[in-house]
C-alpha cells in the first residue's frame, strides 16, 4: 500500500515525478540569493542541505535562516537536511547534536519535512519521527549506499 504526502499544495506519490532543488549556501547571504533563483525555476520542491551552512553549530542562527527561507519560498515545500560525513554530507557533528538540531527545526514549524539518517540509534529516531508528525512536519528516512544500488 502506498502512503500519499501532501504538503503545501504537492502531492508526492502520485502524478508526474517532483522536482527537488537543493539550496547549499554557506551563509544566509548565499541562501537568500539561492532561494530568489529557485523562485524562477520549474521546480515543485526546496531541500536546504544545512551541513553546507556555516552556522549550523549554533541552533538559534540555523532556525534564523529557515525562517529567512520560509519567508521568501512561502507557499514552497521545504525539506530539512543535514546530511552526516559518514552519509555524504560536508560536516560531522556529535549524534546529540544531530538530534537537538533536527527537534529544534521541527519546533519551528517552517520546514515540512525532515531527512532523518537511518543509522541512528533507533530509539532517538523513533523518537525524533514522533516530535516531527506532533508538529505536522513529513519525515524522509534516508540511507546511502556508497557501493552498489540497491
Amino acid at each position: 500500500m502506498k502512503k500519499l504526502v501532501k504538503v503545501r499544495g504537492i502531492t508526492l506519490g502520485e502524478g508526474r515525478p517532483k522536482i527537488c532543488v537543493p539550496l547549499v549556501g554557506k551563509n544566509l547571504a548565499q541562501l537568500k540569493e539561492e532561494a530568489a533563483y529557485f523562485q524562477t525555476l520549474d521546480a515543485d520542491i526546496a531541500e536546504w542541505r544545512a551541513d553546507f551552512y556555516e552556522d549550523v553549530d549554533d541552533v538559534d542562527q540555523v532556525c534564523v535562516a529557515l525562517a529567512e527561507i520560509r519567508r521568501l519560498l512561502e507557499d514552497t515545500p521545504i525539506i530539512f537536511t543535514f546530511r552526516s560525513a559518514a552519509e555524504g554530507g560536508e560536516k560531522e557533528i556529535s549524534t546529540a547534536r544531530y538530534f537537538s538540531l533536527n527537534e529544534a527545526v521541527v519546533k519551528t514549524g517552517l520546514a515540512d519535512v525532515i531527512d532523518i539518517e537511518l543509522f541512528n540509534d533507533e530509539e532517538q529516531v523513533k523518537a525524533l519521527v514522533e516530535a516531527a508528525h506532533g508538529h505536522e512536519v513529513s519525515v524522509i528516512i534516508s540511507n546511502h549506499d556508497f557501493e552498489k544500488t540497491p
